[in-house]
């Protein structure tokens, strides 16, 4: 990983600031009060922002910590000639800086890539949460997660990586959901 010519405790701090900021002010959170269920059965289902679109949620939940997040997905079907993407992805939940940041810096990564794209960036933040503080090998995966580096640090503590892996479970599930309701 790239040290901008920082010490270790200067990166370290830098990239603690970065996760306090994105806690902070987390894109892609949607207020608690604001339905967005895409539960048919709910009373209020979400209103699917664009055509060629499966909406799909998956609620995860972090027993360690009491962190939890709904991330609620719209998934385009291809039928507009282009690949299946994620056209919004939005969230709602609470927890801690760490899954708070990380579920804003998800957003920011995999809103607009395809499906297969969006999968990489997942197995490349896993691969990075494995890393247990020595962070991706490859430059190009570095690259590619952008902010979300900034994580390196928490894989040093195991009890920290479910924190930040909440969101990115989240999306994959409801990614999944989505694809097996365009099958039906």
């Amino acid at each position: 990983m790239a040290d901008f010519g920082m010490s270790d405790r200067e990166l370290e701090q830098m990239y603690q600031e970065v996760i306090l900021e994105a806690a902070r002010d987390p894109h892609g959170r949607v207020p608690e009060d604001q339905s967005v269920s895409s539960d048919p059965d709910a009373d209020v289902t979400m209103k699917v922002e664009h055509e060629y679109c499966v909406p799909a949620e998956s609620h995860q939940f972090n027993p360690t910590c009491g962190d939890h997040a709904t991330i609620h997905v719209e998934v385009s079907d291809g039928t507009d000639g282009q690949p299946k993407s994620i056209r919004r992805i939005v969230w709602q939940g609470d927890g801690c800086s760490i899954s708070q940041a990380s579920l804003s810096v998800m957003v920011d990564l995999v809103e607009g890539k395809t499906v297969d794209e969006a999968m990489r960036l997942a197995q490349e933040f896993h691969t990075l949460m494995k890393s247990r503080g020595e962070g991706v090998q490859e430059e190009d995966a570095e690259e590619e997660l952008g902010d979300a580096v900034v994580f390196q640090g928490v894989s040093k503590y195991p009890m920290r990586i479910k924190c930040a892996l909440l969101g990115w479970e989240g999306m994959k599930a409801s990614v999944a959901r989505a694809l097996t309701d365009m099958d039906k």
